[in-house]
């Protein structure tokens, strides 16, 4: 399990805690743990997208488990951040569809676009690059994820493209569209 140092501020605030309660009301009282993989996407988002190990506590408080039981989670999954990471972070899909078309050369030529490695983050905070597992989409290999939104077919055109538009402001993580 990848732990960081980074400090984060733990803010439950009352929305926080009515979406959490809300969640939590879709499940048997005896049975909360179930509600773990969506309260922490939603502690995730509520928290700059990471959970550092105290805000992992403070969801199994929230649940009434374990905190292995979450850190068993956290670190099993991609979709949770155990570190800072970027505005943009772009998760290429690495396996066998999209790594036999080239996935890999990409995350490569971007992580060299922007000067960093796999996994590290631009020191201005506004990119991560990271391989993860199947996407899902592999009729549309090469493809990535962005926030919400897929990009496929890519190649390196396709990708300056898209770092041209995060850093113009132009991507909005959560509508599945790049505005113009």
């Amino acid at each position: 399990m990848e732990i960081s140092n980074a400090k984060q501020v733990i803010n439950i605030d009352a929305a926080l805690t009515a979406r959490i309660d809300e969640l939590l009301s879709h499940y048997p009282a005896d049975k909360r743990k179930s509600a773990l993989l969506p309260v922490l996407h939603e502690v995730q988002d509520a928290h700059d997208n990471w959970l550092s190990i105290e805000l992992q506590d403070k969801v199994a408080e929230i649940l009434g488990i374990k905190p292995i039981e979450v850190y068993e989670v956290v670190s099993f999954y991609t979709m949770y951040n155990q570190k800072p990471i970027g505005k943009y972070m772009f998760e290429f899909c690495r396996t066998s569809c999209c790594a036999l078309r080239g996935a890999e050369d990409l995350m490569d030529y971007t992580c060299n676009k922007l000067g960093i490695k796999e996994g590290e983050t631009t020191p201005d905070g506004q990119f991560t690059v990271v391989g993860v597992e199947c996407l899902g989409a592999c009729g549309y290999a090469p493809m990535l994820q962005l926030g919400d939104y897929y990009k496929e077919h890519l190649t390196k055109e396709k990708v300056d493209a898209l770092i041209d538009d995060c850093r113009a402001g132009k991507v909005d993580l959560h509508k599945l569209t790049i505005t113009e």
